[in-house]
């Protein structure tokens, strides 16, 4: 995947076991992590969300809004994450166009399932 390619080099590292939590809903964010190896899951207030794979994004929402985390992440494995600072966010986003549209696609598709679970709660 081209895309996880951009973070292949990057130094900055943080393992997480399986079972321990990456961040917890509620938490100060100011970073956003590509999930390198493992597997992972999203909570939102205690619920499963999503599933995150190789090459999955997390906690970007804090690097373009920084704030209280709205998600909790969970390894589902031992996992690595690579870990992305506003600094380098940035740097991506001139450097490399294709970067910018990802994050803007993963930001919408989940903003996208999040309505239709609304959608559906309601209509329960």
């Amino acid at each position: 995947m081209v895309f996880f390619d951009l973070f292949a080099h990057n130094p900055s590292l943080v393992q997480v076991p399986a079972g321990q939590v990456l961040f917890r809903e509620g938490d100060e964010g100011h970073l956003m992590y590509v999930l390198a190896t493992g597997s992972a899951e999203v909570q939102v207030a205690g619920q499963a969300v999503e599933t995150l794979v190789h090459g999955s994004i997390v906690g970007e929402m804090s690097i373009v809004l920084p704030g209280p985390r709205s998600a909790t992440v969970v390894a589902l494995s031992d996992c690595e994450f690579v870990e992305v600072d506003e600094k380098r966010f940035q740097f991506l986003v001139q450097q490399t166009p294709f970067f910018a549209t990802q994050v803007m696609r993963v930001l919408a598709e989940r903003l996208k399932n999040m309505n239709q679970r609304l959608q559906q709660a309601t209509s329960d």
